[in-house]
């Protein structure tokens, strides 16, 4: 993938099918330390150990309407191809938390990408999973909770289109300012 946006939104689909209504999406750059770390963490069914085992190997996917699963594998080469490391750890009926470690000026590693658009799809996915994004660049920290929205917009859907294309610009806005803010 060209974007590791891709692939948080892939990794955050699998805990919407996990039945999670609560999804952590971490992103934490030290460019100082050189480290770029994505963590995703949700509340879904989790998985038993043996699952667990498995998870990384493609061929091995609790989707019905196809034999691969990619996501996790991926994400994985990406970190490892980056000198990283990649960590997942479940529980069942506890959820699941999936860590990636980049080597941050890596020439390999892709760029973060457009990570308004991850969220806002995956709020029009289901618009009822919490989604708590928080993203550190250097020491600045953004924070953006779809449960703040929701009591700020009260009875209105947080999947109008209006609000929808609101929280992209307003996601990628703050992310931009963090970078400048760090220069």
């Amino acid at each position: 993938m060209k974007e590791l946006s891709l692939h948080i939104l892939d990794l955050a689909e699998n805990s919407l099918r996990a039945k999670a209504t609560k999804i952590n999406i971490n992103i934490f750059e030290d460019t100082e330390k050189d480290l770029l770390i994505i963590e995703l963490e949700d509340n879904g069914i989790g998985m038993d150990e043996d699952l667990l085992r498995k998870v990384e190997n493609p061929f091995v996917t609790s989707r019905t309407t196809r034999k691969v699963g990619l996501g996790i594998p991926l994400m994985k080469a990406a970190a490892l191809r980056c000198e990283g490391d990649f960590k997942i750890s479940s529980e069942i009926g506890e959820g699941t938390r999936v860590i990636s470690i980049f080597k941050h000026s890596h020439i390999d590693r892709a760029p973060i990408g457009d990570i308004g658009q991850t969220i806002i799809s995956l709020i029009n996915a289901n618009e009822n999973v919490e989604i708590v994004y928080r993203h550190s660049y250097n020491g600045n920290c953004f924070v953006f909770d779809t449960r703040e929205i929701k009591k700020i917009l009260g009875n209105v859907s947080i999947n109008e289109a209006d609000i929808m294309l609101w929280i992209k610009d307003y996601i990628n806005e703050n992310v931009k300012n963090l970078y400048r803010n760090s220069q």
